[in-house]
């Protein structure tokens, strides 16, 4: 074989493994957005137990979902899904998602379990809805040093502090009506796995409180309150709650750091 056909045959084997890797770049991409796409399949099931009436099993999903949206976020930037797949947009995607699971789902929990007092429902599940559309609409939700501006329409967290807590329905209504009105002040709420700042601590503590979450749900039962199921994993879990509220208020009334 001579040297010029020799090139020649390198050349198109070094462009057909180019070619292999762009499309492996590209199938990545798109498994990514899939991996995104199945919390809506998370918040089904979870408005299927909702209709059912199984409270707990509503938590367990929204569960679910909270842990897809906390890992698609790094696995987009490592494969570059907007490089690789930039005909769709997957922070639209991921924040139809979010308004379905953090808001929808928990504001009809609300209505459909009677969390807050008689002939508040509609006007809270209302309220839940209609607030959380500024935090998905502003375009400054995040700050320099990666926290939320605002209260985040996390309110899937919230119902599940009210029914690991056993709290009273003017306590829950208090606390969204509270909660709504923050959405407006720039606060700022931690974001777990994009701060940097005690990244390594809170993404320990992060771990802990789920774990501790899925133990106090599993463990508990319409007559068995979390509390008296698991006392040691519900102080845990307090304290782990405690730690975000603490990091939240540091960081809301201290200067910006250079993280």
């Amino acid at each position: 074989m001579s040297e010029t056909r020799a090139h020649a045959k390198t050349g198109k084997f070094g462009r057909r493994r180019i070619i292999d890797r762009l499309k492996a770049r590209v199938v990545a991409a798109w498994a990514v957005h899939a991996f995104t796409a199945s919390g809506a399949v998370m918040g089904l099931l979870a408005i299927s137990a909702l209709i059912a009436g199984d409270l707990r099993m509503v938590l367990l999903w929204l569960g679910a979902a909270l842990v897809i949206d906390g890992f698609d976020g790094p696995m987009a930037r490592k494969v570059r899904v907007t490089e690789f797949a930039p005909r769709f947009d997957g922070v639209i995607l991921d924040h139809i998602i979010d308004y379905l699971n953090y808001t929808v789902i928990p504001a009809l929990v609300v209505y459909r379990f009677g969390l807050v007092p008689t002939g508040f429902a509609i006007p809270a599940a209302a309220y839940i809805m209609t607030t959380s559309l500024y935090c998905f609409g502003n375009k400054d939700m995040k700050t320099s040093d990666n926290y939320f501006s605002g209260f985040p329409a996390v309110w899937n967290l919230v119902i599940l502090y009210f029914y690991l807590t056993s709290s009273g329905h003017w306590t829950n209504l208090a606390v969204i009506v509270a909660l709504g009105a923050l959405t407006f002040v720039p606060l700022k709420f931690i974001h777990p796995f994009r701060v940097t700042a005690w990244r390594s601590l809170t993404l320990v503590v992060t771990g802990a409180w789920g774990v501790l979450t899925v133990v106090l749900v599993l463990g508990s039962g319409p007559n068995l309150r979390p509390a008296e199921a698991s006392p040691w994993a519900y102080w845990a879990f307090l304290a782990a709650s405690l730690y975000f509220l603490g990091l939240c208020l540091w960081r809301s009334f201290r200067p910006p750091l250079a993280d």
